[in-house]
């Protein structure tokens, strides 16, 4: 991601969602969707693709598509399926994500490494693809999940479940953690964590009030962005407008 991030001078990913379509809208949504791609690639590093796209144009057919299409522009292709299920099933399912030409996927920390992350980490390995794995949300839910205090097996130790993840994200050696851009403090405190060693994406910049500029400033490496872009009525506009605040310099 870095390579293809200074090569575009951008460290903004787009995150291709739009709003429920009619199924038989199918033709029209594929076509809504590259024509934003055209638009906006020059400005971002990489596009992020989630179920608002894979359910209704199918993996293996529009997404497909779609990601061929992100890589001749010149970026990376994250697949955001969120994987959290036992080992079996997300080997089975990062195998067809990886098959369709996904770069990465991001994956939940929660269900565990033995039988549940490993096989994943694994198949990722074997194809020379990444693992990002949730840190912490952006939504106004978080805290209710990712904030609760547990102890940690190995320690005793009571700690926020969101600090247990980033240092199992730093151990698992993850291609990167997502934290949520409407939580700066919790930016800087799972980037001093991270060490520099992992990069911070951090989605909410815009429609749900996150900051790009105190994201960046509290550690965020990428910044996904998807309704202040896809739902602008200038949409390459508004991509190179959060691309040259996030390549201002931290003051």
């Amino acid at each position: 991601m870095e390579i293809v991030s200074r090569a575009k001078e951008s460290s903004i990913v787009l995150a291709l969602d739009f709003p429920f379509h009619n199924p038989t809208t199918r033709d029209e949504l594929l076509t809504k969707a590259l024509s934003t791609l055209k638009l906006v690639s020059p400005y971002v590093c990489s596009v992020k693709i989630n179920h608002h796209l894979t359910l209704p144009l199918g993996l293996f057919e529009g997404v497909q598509e779609l990601v061929d299409q992100i890589h001749e522009s010149g970026c990376l292709a994250i697949m955001d399926c969120k994987i959290n299920d036992i080992g079996a099933t997300n080997q089975v399912i990062s195998e067809y994500y990886y098959s369709a030409g996904f770069d990465a996927l991001i994956a939940n920390p929660f269900i565990g490494w033995e039988e549940g992350l490993k096989p994943i980490f694994e198949t990722a390995q074997r194809l020379d693809r990444g693992v990002i794995l949730l840190n912490y949300m952006s939504h106004k839910g978080s805290p209710e999940g990712y904030g609760q205090t547990i102890i940690d097996s190995q320690t005793g130790e009571k700690i926020p479940q969101y600090v247990y993840f980033a240092k199992k994200t730093l151990e698992w050696r993850a291609d990167g953690a997502v934290v949520g851009a409407t939580y700066p403090e919790k930016i800087s405190e799972i980037y001093s964590i991270l060490n520099e060693e992992i990069p911070i994406y951090s989605p909410g910049v815009g429609a749900q009030g996150g900051s790009a500029e105190l994201a960046v400033k509290a550690g965020s490496r990428f910044l996904i962005v998807g309704r202040e872009i896809v739902q602008s009525h200038n949409p390459a506009s508004a991509a190179s407008k959060l691309k040259t605040e996030a390549n201002a310099p931290k003051v």
